[in-house]
C-alpha cells in the first residue's frame, strides 16, 4: 500500500512536473521553480566569484570584451522576448558577466543570468564572434531550462523528487552538487560539459540566433569548433561513448543550422 502511494505521489508529480518551455514552446520536465533556482544561483555564484580571481574590466581588454559581447547578447535576448511578447519570461534575470583566470576551457550561465567565461577559453575563441559564440550557446542553455531539467532529473533520481528547499535543508552538500553539475559551474569540462545531444543542439541552434542577433557573424562558431577538435588532439571518446556530440558531428549540425541563423545576421561594428 506504502510504494503504491508513493507511487501514485510521482507519478502526479511527473504530470505536474511537464510543463512548456517559452521559447520552444515544447514540453519539458521541470520540478523546480525558476524563482528559486535564481535564489540559489545569486548565492552560490557570488561564492564562486569570491573564491576565484576575477578579472576586473577597468584593465583588461579579455575582461571587456567578455562584458560587451555579454550585454549585446543579452540585448539582443531582451528585445526577442519582448517581440514574442513572453517579457515577463525573463523575470528575475540580472544579467551579470565575469572573465575569471583559471586555464579550464569553460563557460556557463547560471539561473537568471550569472554567466562566467574562462581565460582558458579564449585562446581558442580567439575573436569576439567566436566568444560571441560560446556565450550565446551558454544562455541559451539557461533560457531553455537545460539545467532546470538536468537538477530535476537528479532530485527524482538521488533524492526522490523532494522540494528544492528540503533538498538544501536535509542534503545541502548533495543538493549543492547537483546544482553546480547541472549548470557545469566549477567543472573542468567547459563548454564540453555534457548535456545531453538534444539539449546540446537545442543551444546550439538558440545560440547561433542570440549571437546572430547581437551582430556576431554565426559562421565563426564553425571555425570555433574546429579549433576545437584541433586542440582536443583526438583525445576525447567517440562521440557513440558520448552523450555530447563530437566536434565533427557538431560542424555538420551548425552548418545545417546556419541558414536560419544568417537571417537574424544584421552586422554592427565589433
Amino acid at each position: 500500500m506504502i510504494r503504491s502511494i508513493i507511487g501514485l505521489f510521482v507519478l502526479s508529480a511527473l504530470v505536474i512536473a511537464c510543463s512548456k518551455n517559452a521559447l520552444t514552446g515544447k514540453g519539458q520536465f521541470t520540478l523546480l521553480p525558476e524563482s528559486e533556482l535564481q535564489t540559489m544561483a545569486t548565492t552560490e555564484y557570488q561564492q564562486f566569484l569570491s573564491s576565484n580571481k576575477v578579472i576586473a574590466t577597468s584593465n583588461n581588454r579579455d575582461a571587456e570584451m567578455v562584458r560587451r559581447v555579454g550585454q549585446r547578447i543579452t540585448k539582443a535576448v531582451d528585445a526577442y522576448y519582448a517581440e514574442k511578447g513572453i517579457s515577463d519570461k525573463l523575470a528575475g534575470f540580472k544579467w551579470e558577466y565575469n572573465l575569471v583566470d583559471d586555464k579550464a576551457v569553460n563557460a556557463w550561465c547560471m539561473p537568471g543570468g550569472k554567466i562566467v567565461v574562462y581565460t582558458g577559453l579564449l585562446p581558442i575563441t580567439q575573436n569576439e564572434a567566436a566568444l560571441a559564440a560560446v556565450m550565446g550557446h551558454e544562455v541559451s542553455h539557461a533560457l531553455l531550462q537545460h539545467g532546470n531539467q538536468r537538477m530535476s532529473q537528479g532530485l527524482a533520481q538521488q533524492l526522490g523528487g523532494v522540494a528544492l528547499s528540503v533538498a538544501v535543508a536535509n542534503k545541502p552538500q548533495q543538493t549543492q552538487n547537483l546544482f553546480l553539475g547541472a549548470y557545469g559551474a566549477g567543472t573542468q569540462l567547459g563548454v564540453l560539459l555534457p548535456f545531453s545531444r538534444k539539449h546540446e543542439l537545442e543551444a546550439d541552434d538558440w545560440g547561433l540566433k542570440f549571437a546572430a542577433m547581437a551582430g556576431y557573424n554565426p559562421q565563426e562558431a564553425i571555425n570555433l569548433w574546429k579549433r576545437m577538435e584541433q586542440a582536443s588532439s583526438g583525445q576525447k571518446p567517440p562521440e557513440f561513448m558520448s552523450t555530447h556530440p563530437s566536434e565533427g558531428r557538431r560542424i555538420e549540425q551548425l552548418e545545417k543550422l546556419m541558414p536560419e541563423a544568417l537571417k537574424y545576421y544584421k552586422p554592427v561594428g565589433n
